[in-house]
């Protein structure tokens, strides 16, 4: 029998052991940080405070950039503590607490890219019902169903995983705490105790896939049926930046969970990981404010605001 021993922490890879590399990633990772940071705040306040963004599809966009929010927040700033002090560790608590909160925030993440498929398929297929259909009731009980299968979705992986006895190593070869890594760790048969949470995950993201595939198509050919060369083109600016952002997040997340997970550190696990976990929520605001004319009007609008509220507070002071 392997020689089982309680884990009270784990060791997290870092990116190097070399004190300037440590930097130079500290200093990386804090810039995405910010900019996810500002990207996504800029574009909840300019949801909730414009009231030409009052509707479904917006909303269903800031819940998305609080998803974002969450996820790059839950890895970065350990990661960044963890070079800054030349540090690898995470409590047990804490890597529990890491793994719960990513599937979370990237199941419900996914669940909303598919509400906002539906949203496009309602507004472009079926104008005249849109206010019928997509009234304030359905949206909160599709955001709510969102939240729920995220919750559902990580309590079992979580609850799978740390259920299990680790016995081979304390040692997690990645910068957070990776579900595929933490399998290796363990000393039981993995398979079996992630076969549920792997059907329910499968499900739940062929699902996805499959209804905003066929959302796309029914849109795509409604769209080309529209007479005036305006309406196509106002379509198409509301259906591309959230197609942009689907493709994004499945190849991201293809990549890290498709490939095998190798025995010893490697930069390719590392780079996949920064791909699905640092990339899109740095991405999106990006994706929708450049592609999106009412978002991008609104940001407008949002930045005007705050210089004249920062030059009348200068004027105040002096």
């Amino acid at each position: 029998m392997p020689n089982c021993t309680t884990v009270t922490e784990f060791l997290l890879l870092g990116f190097s052991d070399t004190r300037q590399l440590q930097i130079l990633h500290f200093v990386i990772f804090l810039a995405a940080y910010l900019a996810a940071l500002v990207g996504n705040l800029l574009v909840i306040t300019a949801v909730t405070t414009d009231h030409h963004l009052h509707s479904p599809m917006y909303y269903f966009l800031a819940n998305l950039s609080i998803l974002d929010l969450g996820a790059i927040s839950v890895i970065v700033p350990n990661s960044m503590d963890n070079s800054l002090l030349n540090t690898k560790t995470i409590s047990y608590a804490g890597c529990v607490s890491q793994v719960f909160l990513l599937i979370l925030f990237c199941s419900a993440d996914f669940s909303f890219l598919t509400i906002m498929a539906y949203d496009r398929y309602i507004a472009i297929c079926k104008p005249l019902h849109y206010e019928i259909i997509m009234n304030r009731r359905a949206f909160i009980q599709m955001a709510a169903g969102a939240w729920a299968a995220g919750a559902i979705n990580s309590a079992m992986h979580t609850g799978n995983t740390f259920s299990l006895p680790f016995c081979h190593s304390n040692i997690i070869n990645q910068f957070f705490c990776e579900v595929p890594q933490l399998l290796k760790l363990s000393c039981s048969d993995t398979y079996r105790r992630e076969l549920a949470a792997l059907a329910f995950s499968v499900f739940l993201c062929l699902g996805c896939f499959v209804f905003i595939v066929v959302s796309y198509v029914q849109i795509f050919t409604a769209v080309w049926r529209i007479p005036s060369e305006q309406g196509r083109q106002k379509a198409f600016s509301t259906c591309i930046p959230h197609l942009i952002v689907v493709s994004l997040f499945l190849s991201t997340a293809g990549i890290a969970y498709t490939k095998p997970v190798s025995d010893s550190p490697s930069p390719l696990d590392l780079l996949a990981a920064v791909l699905y976990s640092v990339v899109p929520p740095l991405m999106n605001p990006v994706i929708y404010s450049m592609r999106n004319k009412e978002i991008e009007a609104a940001l407008r609008k949002l930045l005007h605001r705050l210089i004249r509220s920062k030059n009348s507070l200068s004027i105040f002071l002096s």
